[in-house]
């Protein structure tokens, strides 16, 4: 569904950039109110007004993903599906990148191999296009923040939704409302089918993300990883071969760089799984051999104490010779 997103704006013109994301952030929140109203989940509410820190992450996390919605729109309805594509293409290179400069982690060395990849692809695409990617790599960053600022607020994908709409609620709302006003909004002015389809941008949001939150407790991590590929994927193909978008042969050779790229983070990160999963099989392994040697050890203590524990030996061997009768030593016999 999120690589298919680059069909469905276009039908939303004449509305421009702008009121479309208006629209998207506004029926977004009214249709999670009603997801929320359904499943009776309102007690978190409370909990998030009352931390001033968490509340902060929410807002500086909708106004990233407000400025991601809205250039993405507006790249989508200016024809260049293909590089916003590549912007969410570089996205797990951003990810690394924040890991590198803010968490101050270490690269492995494929890592590094990956990123020096992502540096090419930008470099030739940069010749490929005549200037700098500049809308992918927007893209990219501001959904790379999104994530780091989403990931340490601690909702869950529907209350985090709901919130972030919450707080973009009154300025998006305002705007649609001032374009009222002054005739220059396209709700209920252009068709039925058009009006339909403004009010649809809350659904066509909300529905992928309950999909990949019902995703995330039920499919391997690894594997969603990898299947978080197929929506530039699709984006892409939209734009190549149903939009016919240019791709001269040094444009390809960049995507290609950044495909090596990502080629190489997934072997990575399919190899550390393994080693990961086989530490612990190792552990439990270990963990299960002491818990049966504990069991045996418990089971021959039961049977006899005095065999194993060498604490219940000296208190016994104390009693013993403390009722053991006293004899005296015999003395020496005399030397002819």
């Amino acid at each position: 569904m999120w690589g298919l997103f680059p069909l469905y704006w276009p039908h939303l013109k004449p509305a421009g950039a702008v009121e479309i994301l208006a629209h998207r952030m506004v029926w977004s929140l009214v249709f999670m109110l009603l997801v929320l109203a359904v499943l009776r989940r309102w007690s978190w509410i409370r909990v998030l007004l009352r931390d001033p820190a968490r509340l902060a992450k929410i807002v500086v996390a909708g106004i990233v993903i407000t400025a991601n919605w809205g250039l993405y729109i507006w790249g989508v309805n200016s024809h260049q599906v293909v590089e916003t594509s590549l912007g969410y293409f570089i996205n797990p290179l951003a990810f690394i990148a924040i890991g590198v400069l803010v968490l101050g982690e270490r690269l492995r060395n494929a890592q590094w191999v990956a990123v020096g990849l992502g540096v090419a692809a930008v470099a030739v695409l940069t010749v490929a296009y005549g200037r700098l990617p500049w809308l992918a790599l927007v893209l990219a960053t501001s959904f790379t923040i999104y994530g780091y600022v989403k990931k340490t607020v601690g909702l869950a994908p529907t209350e985090s939704l709901t919130a972030e709409t919450a707080v973009m609620f009154l300025p998006t709302a305002g705007y649609l409302a001032y374009l009222s006003w002054t005739g220059e909004g396209t709700l209920g002015t252009v068709s039925v089918e058009h009006t339909l389809l403004l009010l649809g941008t809350g659904i066509v949001t909300a529905i992928p993300l309950l999909c990949f939150g019902a995703a995330t407790v039920r499919v391997p991590l690894s594997t969603i990883g990898m299947l978080q590929y197929l929506g530039p994927i699709l984006q892409f193909s939209v734009g190549v071969w149903i939009n016919h978008e240019a791709m001269p042969g040094s444009r390809w050779a960049g995507f290609a760089l950044i495909w090596g790229a990502l080629v190489v983070l997934t072997f990575d990160a399919v190899r550390q799984s393994h080693r990961t999963r086989r530490t612990v099989a190792r552990s439990a392994a270990v963990a299960g051999a002491a818990a049966v040697a504990g069991a045996a050890l418990a089971d021959t203590v039961a049977v006899n104490p005095v065999a194993v524990n060498p604490v219940a030996v000296a208190p016994l061997a104390a009693e013993t010779v403390a009722e053991a009768p006293v004899r005296p030593e015999p003395e020496p016999e005399p030397t002819v």
